[in-house]
């Protein structure tokens, strides 16, 4: 495999997608990565199947962020992994769904560069795709819309670091969330004052992909309170429009038998 996918050479970092949680999602070069690696420095994300596909002498070293929980500060851990590539080994940093869509990849990747370690970049399927499919959501068809919308609900605040939820709103594409459930009942509200319906349909998947899949759908204007009342928490992924009103149809097909009716 070495031959085929390159080597991984000591003193590199490696920045790798490790998908929503199945590990059938893995790209080849990714599994390449885990049974190569000397030390994994992985994120909550990532899933324990997935880490079981690491060489039995690889370190692992944890190093996720969780909204609300104590968590490593993002520029300890990008001089961790500048440490461990200057100490020689071949590092692995994994993380869940795509290293560059909200997994602050790319800052890792910056300081890489200011610390002139070699690094390469291996993407991964996004939740926000990758979990949306496994749930039976697609995020686009011709005859619901021509664009989706990726984006955080980690900073629904006012201010100027506050999302305009009301632009976002005019576009009428849908809108597939990340980082949103502490959020919900911010940011549902202010969807409803910009003009979306109350009656927009709205798709919750929790734990997308692995065995503790869960999927819930309803509307905007309930979303909160349902989701509260099925239990659901995060990791989530919440979309917003009309494709996750096409789940019915997707699942009553027999695409998706773990996910809730």
């Amino acid at each position: 495999m070495t031959d085929r996918f390159g080597a991984f050479e000591p003193g590199t970092v490696w920045l790798v997608g490790a998908g929503p949680g199945d590990p059938g999602l893995l790209t080849l070069l990714a599994v390449h990565a885990l049974q190569t690696a000397d030390v994994i420095v992985y994120d909550a994300l990532v899933s324990d199947d997935v880490l079981a596909l690491a060489r039995p002498e690889a370190i692992r070293e944890f190093a996720g962020k969780r909204g609300g929980k104590p968590s490593p500060k993002q520029r300890d851990i990008t001089e961790r992994l500048i440490e461990l590539a200057r100490a020689g080994h071949r590092v692995l940093r994994l993380k869940g769904g795509d290293p560059f869509v909200f997994g602050r990849g790319g800052e890792e990747a910056l300081g890489l560069v200011a610390a002139h370690v070699p690094f390469k970049v291996v993407p991964g399927i996004t939740a926000g795709l990758g979990g949306l499919a496994a749930a039976g959501i697609p995020a686009t068809t011709r005859d619901t819309n021509q664009a989706v919308i990726l984006m955080t609900g980690h900073c629904a605040t006012d201010g100027s670091d506050g999302i305009d939820w009301a632009a976002y709103a005019r576009t009428g594409a849908p809108l597939i969330l990340y980082m949103a459930m502490s959020n919900l009942p911010k940011i549902a509200p202010a969807l409803i004052a910009a003009g979306t319906a109350p009656d927009t349909p709205v798709a919750i998947v929790v734990r997308a992909s692995t065995e503790a899949q869960r999927t819930l759908v309803t509307t905007l204007a309930t979303a909160h309170d349902d989701a509260i009342a099925a239990g659901f928490e995060a990791p989530a992924i919440i979309a917003i429009g009309a494709i996750a009103g096409l789940k019915a149809a997707l699942v009553g097909a027999g695409l998706d038998a773990r996910a809730l009716p």
